[in-house]
Parts: C-alpha cells; structure tokens; sequence
C-alpha cells in the first residue's frame, strides 16, 4: 500500500544571471546568516538552473523558482513567476 504523503517542494527569489541558453536561466540565490562562533552576517550564494518554458524571464529579472522533476543533469527547478 502506498502513502500519500504530500511531498514539500523548495521555493527561493532569486536574480537571473544569464539567460543565453535555450528554455534554461541561471538564478543565483542568495541568503544571510549570522555566523555560528562570532555572530558576523555571512551571505552564500548558489546559482540555479532553471528550466523557463516560454522564455519569460530576462537578464536582472527577480524570479521565484520551485523545485521540479529533473529536467538534465543540473537542472532541476522550474520558473514559477517573475517578480520584476
């Protein structure tokens, strides 16, 4: 008997960063955290594949990206919308 358990997908904002490839941006997200020992704001950032459909999204674009079945090797989130 399977489960049906409702499975929660990441959503993230983040910047477009290049859109040169065909149906695929790169999303770079970033995020801040105090470091653990000396408390001081640590921003990572990580750059996303993103699979857009109808080639919505432009160059400096906000985007919200949800995370989607594998699309290829590195992509696996799809454009949810473009904020701005």
């Amino acid at each position: 008997m399977r489960e049906n358990k409702k499975i929660k997908k990441r959503v993230l904002e983040g910047i477009v960063v290049s859109g040169k490839m065909e149906k695929t941006i790169v999303v770079e997200v970033k995020r801040k955290f105090p470091h653990p020992l000396y408390k001081k704001t640590i921003t990572k950032r990580k750059r996303f594949k993103v699979h857009d459909e109808k080639k919505e999204a432009k160059l400096g674009d906000k985007v919200k990206i949800i995370e989607a079945r594998p699309y290829s090797k590195e992509k696996y989130f799809r454009l949810l919308e473009v904020l701005r």
